[in-house]
């Protein structure tokens, strides 16, 4: 089994920054795509951002020149920098990750449980 520890999550003011990570940890033979979805209240979970395992990045316009995503692929963990929030930002952010847990099985998505991000004056 893989889990994962998220943080980082919180109420920040409408500019501010929060930084979230989220290590995986487990029964875990290679890592390769991790990212950030995001569920809004009343909407559906969206994309924010992803980066493979050779550190290509993929955005949400939304959040393009304010967060950026990076990883740490010896400690298997993911990080998203979020800069000058906007209350539109808030929403349960969870983390993800493509992971193989042994040579002989394919890739599966895992999920986090999600951190809560609330930006508000």
């Amino acid at each position: 089994q893989v889990q994962f520890v998220e943080s980082g999550g919180g109420l920040v003011q409408p500019g501010g920054s929060l930084r979230l990570s989220c290590a995986a940890s487990g029964s875990i033979f290679n890592v390769h795509l991790m990212g950030w979805y995001r569920r809004a209240p009343g909407k559906q979970r969206d994309l924010v951002a992803t980066m493979t395992s050779a550190g290509r990045t993929n955005y949400a316009d939304s959040v393009k020149d304010r967060f950026t995503i990076s990883r740490d692929n010896d400690k298997n963990t993911v990080y998203l920098q979020m800069n000058s929030l906007k209350p539109e930002d808030t929403a349960v952010y969870y983390c993800t990750a493509d992971v193989q847990i042994t040579i002989n099985y394919k890739p599966y998505t895992y999920w986090g449980r999600g951190t809560q991000v609330t930006v508000s004056p």
